[in-house]
């Protein structure tokens, strides 16, 4: 199918002639180095490793099946994959045929899911039989009817049968048709390549659709910044589904010829063994991921020497946190930085920063990508070090929400600037400090909860009159939502009830309220609006 973009041959010329968007897919990157390093280690996840041969061949393979199977330039194949290696397979088989991935992270259950598959139109969905004790076909075969696009599904790890990843990637689908055949499907660089959702702040999810030139600019800068090289071990234990996994843990190793360590679930004595284990030199994660990591008993006698990065994304670094780091691991740089899944990553520390610039503020602007802030009511500019709505134009931007032409139109103002919906202040020097959001949403260890979809989800309940979901403290996670409602006469609700009917609706579950204040009434204004601030001021002095 065809998505309408904002993309247009002004934006194209522009970036182009800066040398930002150079023309270049992800599997270009991965043809030079299996030529150049074919025997050296591209992946390794819990299950297995494959050198860059051995990965390009299981691309081409795949490839040639999703042909084979009816996948052709332009439809959307849906996964939603562990960090396993099939992953990175699947997400490069349809770069090299000019088909569009919509990676899908796997705590989403079938509310979401069943809409972003919908809004999609897939034409193949790829899912594990189960994975963390879930069974992703079953809620698959519920929601198939639904979607009438969708012509296949594979299973990766189910028994033996037509649907079988396993069986779709051991046959021999060169024998059907030409490897060489693949070179003349190569895609236009300036393509839709993903289609990414975010949770955003309205009671629907955005499908952001973003291009080859504009995810590899997003990680053209890097080396330099961070000093990434060929010998670089990069770990990855945030969800390739999410902007941050997709970009440095399913794309940055093979941009750079270095080795990928996937890690499929989260345990921080685990993530020590594998940097013993693989000498891994950089990481990216949310904040909380660096505080488990730091509580490890122990910590400092083990060999871990080799990590010297670790970047902090989606939530800002306590100042305890890094002299923490400094104390236990003297080698190691903790940067922090801040993007959306619209604009890649925005800003970043940088490993020279004094202290003050890395706990203080979110980062300083990457090559090519410009901030500024604006007065709340017009596009203004206000002085260095006053608040402002926060502004972003450059390389990385996406180029439009899949269906929502006028929805992402609504978003850009005059000269390009997009309005990222939150407030911050640029200091004298050009690095910024988030200070709030003008969009209402909780930011729970760096993942966005979408407050009106969860809002708009518990109003299903049929004990519920009013609700609100605001964010209270917490020293780990900086937020965790907090669902105060008012409920219809004689009704009763408890936090296990509440929680029961989010399981029925199929909510994510990281989506769901920690905490449940039933009140007599709701703040709200005298034309009935809720207020919000008051609710957040209750729990202000409060820890989760």
């Amino acid at each position: 199918m065809t998505f309408e973009t904002i993309l247009n041959d002004e934006l194209i010329a522009t970036y182009t002639d800066a040398g930002y968007w150079v023309g270049r897919t992800i599997t270009d990157y991965l043809d030079d180095w299996a030529e150049r390093t074919p025997d050296k280690v591209a992946f390794i996840d819990s299950r297995r490793q494959v050198t860059y041969r051995e990965l390009r061949a299981e691309v081409d393979r795949c490839a040639l099946g999703l042909l084979e199977t009816g996948v052709k330039p332009g439809d959307v194949v849906s996964f939603q994959l562990p960090n396993w290696i099939d992953w990175v397979v699947l997400h490069y088989a349809c770069t090299r045929i000019g088909a569009i991935s919509n990676p899908l992270i796997p705590i989403y259950r079938a509310r979401e899911i069943s809409f972003m598959v919908a809004l999609a139109e897939s034409k193949l969905v790829v899912v594990p039989r189960d994975f963390r004790g879930f069974d992703y076909v079953a809620m698959i075969d519920e929601l198939r009817p639904q979607w009438p696009s969708l012509e296949r599904v594979l299973v990766v790890g189910g028994p033996s049968s037509p649907d079988s990843w396993e069986e779709f990637m051991a046959t021999p689908w060169e024998e059907r048709r030409d490897p060489a055949s693949l070179a003349a499907l190569r895609p236009d660089p300036n393509d839709v390549t993903l289609l990414i959702f975010t949770s955003g702040t309205t009671g629907e999810p955005k499908g952001v659709m973003h291009t080859h030139n504009t995810v590899v600019a997003a990680n053209n800068p890097l080396p330099e910044r961070l000093g990434i090289t060929p010998d670089s071990v990069i770990h990855m234990a945030s969800t390739l589904a999410h902007l941050t996994g997709f970009l440095y843990g399913a794309r940055l190793p093979v941009q750079n010829g270095a080795t990928g360590v996937l890690q499929d679930v989260w345990d921080p004595k685990a993530f020590i063994d594998l940097v013993e284990r693989h000498g891994v030199t950089y990481t990216s994660a949310a904040t909380p991921f660096l505080h488990d990591v730091l509580s490890v008993e122990g910590i400092a006698e083990h060999n871990i020497d080799t990590l010297v990065r670790f970047c902090c994304m989606g939530a800002p670094i306590p100042r305890a946190l890094v002299r923490l780091a400094k104390d236990l691991l003297p080698h190691l740089h903790v940067l922090g930085g801040w993007g959306q899944t619209e604009n890649a990553l925005v800003t970043l520390s940088r490993p020279d920063d004094p202290e003050d610039k890395i706990v203080e503020t979110d980062g300083y602007p990457w090559p090519g990508m410009e901030i500024r802030t604006v007065e709340l009511d017009s596009d203004t500019r206000v002085p260095a070090g006053t608040e402002g709505r926060l502004q972003v134009r450059g390389p990385f931007l996406f180029v439009g929400y899949a269906k929502r032409l006028e929805m992402t139109r609504a978003n850009f103002e005059e000269g390009g600037w997009f309005d990222t919906g939150d407030l911050a202040m640029i200091d004298e020097d050009g690095y910024v400090k988030l200070s709030g959001r003008t969009k209402d949403v909780i930011i729970r260890g760096g993942e966005n909860i979408p407050v009106v979809y969860v809002e708009n989800a518990l109003y299903e309940d049929p004990r519920i009159e009013g609700v609100a979901v605001v964010g209270m403290p917490d020293e780990r996670l900086q937020e965790r939502a907090v669902a105060c409602v008012t409920l219809k006469p004689g009704a009763t609700l408890s936090f296990q009830d509440m929680q029961d009917f989010l399981r029925e609706r199929g909510v994510a579950r990281q989506y769901w309220p920690e905490r449940l204040d039933v009140l007599d009434e709701l703040p709200r204004t005298p034309s009935g609006k809720i207020l919000k601030y008051a609710l957040r001021d209750r729990y202000a002095g409060e820890q989760a």
